[in-house]
């Protein structure tokens, strides 16, 4: 389908006359085209969220509420622009995510309705299990692991054995709900399943290269831990 449908012109024509300016991006966002948010929505919305006067309960909601339309499309938009708030928007959206227990309840979803609707569902069951995933890590380690300072001086690097302990496997758990996307070369091609593995793409650079740096400074740790003691073992002979 190319192009706004007579249901997307109608629903934007009504949030303009309600004066709400954050649910017509919304829509405009989501719209039933078979390809990635628009760029200038997306903006708009980022731009939102660093507004104070912006309540963004109602803006998180009201992405929460276009993933429960029956379309596929609706649904997988709404769930890249959210990811795409997540990555660039303020860190307010990501709190308040990550403050409510499973946000984005679609492991059911099924589009029985369009042609690639079967396919389609089965994604979208995967990429909202990655974003209740992230929350879920936002909210256990009070960061988010694609935006933390790396290197040696990195929140990795000099986090305590016992922080490490509980984060890693936090980290993992995000990496494997992640690569679970797994679309093919030709699945690639469809412009909405394409925009999402791009997102998904620099999230998993970002969440490897913290895990990582998590390892190496597990080992680093145990070796200093390993010195001290043949160290001791030396002095007491």
């Amino acid at each position: 389908m190319s192009g706004q449908s007579l249901t997307d012109r109608i629903a934007a024509a009504q949030h303009s006359m309600s004066g709400s300016a954050i649910s017509k991006a919304v829509c405009k966002a989501t719209t039933h085209e078979v390809s990635g948010p628009k760029r200038k929505h997306l903006d708009y919305l980022i731009h939102c969220t660093n507004e104070l006067n912006v309540s963004i309960p109602h803006l998180a909601d009201t992405l929460l509420e276009r993933t429960a339309s029956s379309s596929w499309i609706v649904v997988f938009k709404a769930l890249i622009t959210t990811h795409h708030l997540m990555m660039y928007g303020n860190e307010r959206l990501m709190q308040y995510f990550a403050s409510r227990n499973t946000p984005f309840n679609l492991n059911n979803f099924l589009d029985k309705a369009a042609l690639q609707g079967y396919n389609m569902s089965t994604f979208i069951r995967r990429y909202s299990r990655y974003l209740n995933e992230k929350a879920m890590s936002y909210r256990l380690a009070a960061v988010d692991f694609t935006k933390m300072k790396r290197g040696a001086e990195g929140v990795m690097r000099t986090m305590n054995t016992e922080k490490l302990i509980k984060t890693l496997p936090t980290i993992q758990n995000q990496l494997d709900a992640l690569l679970d996307f797994q679309p093919n070369s030709n699945e690639l091609t469809n412009g909405v399943i394409n925009t999402a593995f791009m997102l998904l793409f620099k999230d998993s650079i970002r969440l490897f290269a913290a895990y990582n740096e998590g390892v190496i400074n597990m080992l680093e740790q145990k070796n200093i831990c390993v010195i001290c003691e043949q160290q001791q073992l030396y002095k007491s002979h």
